[in-house]
């Protein structure tokens, strides 16, 4: 990789973590303050502290995550500590800064649409920070503490601090927020899957067919994209043959059906949704040999 490309990288980088960040902040300013919906992770431990003796939220916030980012230090290595070191910090500054920008303001009073929007926010901002490679700090560190030393599932110890934390925040909330505040945490964990796993969707194609090279030279010639053959053997008279995988486009699809079928009307063809590609053809250029 060049100097240039690894600039460029980090730049992306930083960019995203920034944004991710203050997307999550801003969400958090417009829709979850006002509404008074509860919420998990660090996040919630500052709105509980917020609601039940007044602190500042970003303060807060800080401080979880400071204490947090110390302990993820000691106990889990200073590689870890410095992966969370961008949102342990960036996080808290910008919600202070839209604090500010709009003290006491109020988008809307509707909770279904401060339910939705704070879920699309908060979903959409992690899955950001997390395709970057960050994390998002704060309370994803105990459960891993606890892995790393007990033995205790990641999954399990954080859906008992979640539970835990919205409990606390439950005590001084409407039963109407609190119910809300579940659908919440439920719309969020939908859209961060998404955003995950969101890519450049192409199809994957495996073909069974007694022409094999024809079909490999139509692939090449008429698609331009690339074939893969593997040793294949049928599972019934248990004889040998090759399968054909390729990676296409998704309006590449009912072409490569008709080429395929002029050849072969009886092939077995199984068409697959992918939803990242990476390599040369696709993240990279192609790279034609005679």
């Amino acid at each position: 990789m060049n100097h240039r490309s690894e600039t460029v990288r980090i730049l992306r980088t930083v960019l995203a973590l920034v944004a991710g960040n203050a997307l999550y902040s801003l969400t958090v300013v417009l829709f979850l303050i006002p509404s008074g919906l509860i919420t998990g992770g660090a996040t919630g431990i500052a709105l509980a502290a917020n609601r039940l003796i007044g602190l500042p939220v970003s303060g807060v916030l800080l401080l979880v995550n400071v204490v947090m980012l110390v302990a993820g230090w000691i106990l889990l290595g200073r590689r870890f500590a410095l992966s969370t070191l961008a949102s342990t910090f960036l996080s808290p500054l910008t919600l202070a800064i839209w604090e500010e920008l709009f003290q006491d303001y109020v988008l809307t009073d509707d909770l279904i649409l401060c339910t939705i929007f704070a879920g699309l926010g908060i979903g959409v901002s992690l899955g950001i920070v997390i395709r970057t490679g960050g994390s998002t700090g704060g309370m994803d560190i105990p459960p891993l503490v606890l892995q790393k030393y007990f033995r205790i599932p990641v999954a399990v110890s954080m859906t008992v601090f979640d539970l835990a934390i919205l409990l606390a925040q439950a005590v001084s909330s409407p039963k109407e927020q609190v119910l809300y505040g579940i659908v919440l945490v439920f719309v969020y964990s939908t859209v961060l899957d998404k955003v995950i796993m969101l890519g450049e969707h192409r199809t994957e194609v495996k073909i069974i067919s007694t022409h094999t090279d024809e079909i490999r030279s139509v692939i090449l010639s008429e698609l331009d994209r690339g074939v893969t053959l593997l040793d294949a053997e049928g599972g019934y008279l248990r004889q040998p043959g090759q399968l054909l995988l390729t990676v296409i486009s998704n309006r590449q699809l009912p072409r490569l059906e008709k080429l395929v079928h002029a050849i072969d009307p009886a092939c077995f063809m199984v068409v697959s949704e992918v939803t990242e590609v990476r390599g040369r053809g696709f993240s990279l250029d192609k790279n034609y040999r005679t």
